[in-house]
């Protein structure tokens, strides 16, 4: 099985992400699977009962399809087939704050280190990295930056907003000042 950051850390994916399948005859009866949006539209009773399935969105997928069964679904994986397509990022937000969806969401496709740290301010919590991006060294870039100014759904308010929430650094005591009468 391949790696996958998952909560930062590498795991073993154990989702087969099912790009090419078309109709049930297309996705295996066993093990646990990733469908397209189109199939899940079109089979979604007989998906659902299978038990094991998670679905996949292309950039012009339009998440509210997925309104209804967010609750339900234990995996989405959000697409992006090209680093500088960024219609994902909007994609996971609106999964998140709009439609409530609290299970894992995965970033696929031509996933980058470069990126990790955006994504997951954007809601992703698992990333299925390109195959020329070594997983293990990728996690350091959740360390990148110490935190962002405008607000995310890691971080609902902005910096002005949680700077003012922080307590104010500890004064010297009149005794640790030069000059000063204790």
């Amino acid at each position: 099985m391949p790696a996958l950051i998952k909560n930062r850390s590498c795991v073993a994916d154990r989702w087969r992400l099912l790009r090419d399948a078309a109709t049930l005859a297309d996705v295996p009866a066993q093990g646990a699977v990733i469908v397209a949006l189109g199939l899940w539209v079109a089979q979604r009773a007989a998906l659902r009962e299978r038990g094991d399935v998670g679905v996949w969105l292309a950039p012009a997928d339009d998440p509210a399809l997925l309104a209804g069964d967010v609750a339900w679904l234990p995996v989405i994986a959000v697409d992006f087939p090209q680093f500088t397509d960024g219609r994902g990022y909007s994609t996971a937000r609106l999964l998140r704050q709009r439609y409530g969806y609290a299970n894992e969401l995965r970033a696929v496709g031509d996933v980058l280190r470069d990126q990790l740290f955006a994504l997951a301010e954007v809601g992703f919590d698992a990333f299925a990295l390109r195959a020329d991006q070594d997983a293990e060294r990728a996690l350091a870039a959740f360390n990148d930056f110490d935190t962002v100014y405008a607000p995310t759904v890691a971080h609902p308010a902005p910096w002005f907003r949680r700077r003012q929430q922080q307590p104010p650094p500890p004064h010297a005591a009149p005794a640790d000042i030069p000059g000063s009468a204790p």
